[in-house]
């Protein structure tokens, strides 16, 4: 599997299954209101969590130094701004191909924690050993929300996309 494979392309997938996620909240009683929900008291709510979802992708990116993409750090007020703001990560991704990645070896080197915690890696393992899993970590724990919130999610939610690979049982 290429970096792109590895990285776009599931980013992709996993932002239209949150835009999933997101269309199901909208129709839900408490709508807004759930932007607000937490699964503790010392972590980031919904909102939080469907901004970092949305980040990642474009902060993967400049880390790797494809180009410049600017994080978004508007504190969402409704549903229908998170919406928006994963359709401009999507459209974001669509303009990245297989040729515009550094190689699986380029360095990357990053600070997270206003700089108190710094890395260095390579592209392959930037992806695999810290933006997909971060990424995963907010998508789960943004599903997990709106689970507590009272929505009827259920992996078919999570994992949609697997749909395309589904096959009649036979006879």
């Amino acid at each position: 599997m290429n970096l792109y494979h590895q990285s776009i392309a599931t980013y992709r997938s996993r932002l239209k299954t949150l835009g999933g996620l997101l269309a199901k909240a909208e129709a839900h009683p408490e709508g807004d209101a759930l932007l607000s929900g937490k699964l503790a008291e010392d972590m980031y709510p919904l909102a939080t969590q469907i901004r970092f979802v949305a980040n990642i992708p474009g902060e993967a990116l400049d880390r790797m130094g494809v180009r410049g993409f600017e994080s978004s750090n508007v504190e969402l007020a409704s549903l229908g701004e998170a919406q928006k703001l994963v359709s401009q990560s999507l459209q974001m991704l669509e303009t990245i191909g297989p040729d515009d990645l550094p190689a699986p070896d380029a360095r990357v080197d990053f600070s997270i924690g206003d700089g108190a915690y710094r890395f260095e890696m390579s592209a392959e393992e930037y992806v695999r050993e810290f933006s997909l899993p971060n990424f995963y970590f907010h998508l789960s724990t943004a599903y997990a929300i709106l689970r507590m919130r009272g929505l009827e999610l259920g992996k078919a939610d999570f994992i949609p996309h697997m749909m395309q690979y589904f096959k009649p049982p036979e006879g």
